[in-house]
């Protein structure tokens, strides 16, 4: 259990990003009505962007 719990934590800032920016950020190109390009979905777009942030924050170890 404790394993578990470890590896959870340590991947804590991509489940952050994936379990709650990326729905936020679909959710802010929705209400600002911004077409994403390529004809993609606000749901993907976000992902890439909190995919990206949240890469970062795990590299870097801190989100700032």
């Amino acid at each position: 259990m404790a394993i578990a719990l470890r590896t959870l934590f340590r991947f804590g800032p991509l489940i952050f990003a994936f379990g709650f920016l990326a729905p936020l950020a679909a959710q802010i190109i929705e209400a600002l009505e911004i077409i994403p390009p390529f004809g993609l979905a606000p749901l993907t777009v976000g992902l890439a962007l909190a995919g990206l942030l949240g890469l970062a924050a795990q590299l870097r170890g801190r989100w700032v």
